[in-house]
């Protein structure tokens, strides 16, 4: 998806307010094309049951981080894999998590802990123009929407809860837009219409094509 937006337009959010066991959320950009890659974090009444941590890959293939957004829980793993013929220098300065590695052409990186919450934005030292985000969330219901700009939560406990969303291409510096809606027996909806900066990766029709 690309997307370029006036920087200066502000968010909408428009909510539905009734009672749902079921909540979706849609997120769209100002011109109401859907917005991939947003992250809806719900807080509220209780939790889900707690998992066990998991290890996540990031890929890099055609010069390209894949995912370009990805969600962890504190404890949880990432793990880079090179599936390029060139060699990447896979690097964060990030406050919640910092790291560097030069990877191989088939080469992998050991696991890093996630132990700490926050955005992860990870990029190549070679290839300026890779980026992927890693978003470490101890919201107690979490994801991460689809081509549609949709995220869709199921069997929540009844009750008023707050919602909120990030994009790696919100200005940054800004809280993150967030919604309340009460939650019961019939669906719910909330609509989240986002000001998003121009998408910083390049066109796949237009990468330079570098072998180190």
């Amino acid at each position: 998806m690309r997307v370029g937006l006036p920087a200066m337009a502000a968010w909408v959010c428009v909510s539905s307010v009734t009672t749902a066991g079921e909540l979706d959320v849609v997120v769209v950009d100002l011109h109401g094309a859907p917005a991939t890659d947003a992250v809806v974090s719900v807080h509220g009444r209780g939790a889900p049951p707690a998992r066990e941590a998991v290890t996540r890959a990031i890929d890099q293939h055609d010069e390209t981080f894949i995912p370009y957004v990805e969600v962890f829980r504190p404890g949880d793993r990432v793990v880079f894999h090179n599936s390029d013929r060139t060699r990447h220098h896979v690097y964060s300065f990030a406050p919640a998590k910092s790291f560097e590695f030069v990877i191989a052409p088939g080469g992998e990186t050991p696991p890093v802990v996630l132990d700490r919450t926050g955005e992860i934005a990870v990029g190549c030292n070679i290839h300026d123009r890779m980026i992927t985000h890693l978003y470490v969330s101890d919201a107690p219901w979490i994801a991460k929407s689809d081509a549609r700009g949709r995220a869709v939560f199921d069997a929540l406990p009844a009750g008023r809860y707050t919602v909120s969303v990030w994009h790696p291409q919100l200005r940054p510096g800004k809280a993150e837009p967030e919604q309340a809606i009460d939650v019961g027996g019939e669906a719910a909806s909330l609509r989240f219409s986002l000001p998003l900066l121009a998408d910083p990766r390049p066109d796949p029709d237009d990468r330079e094509r570098t072998r180190y």
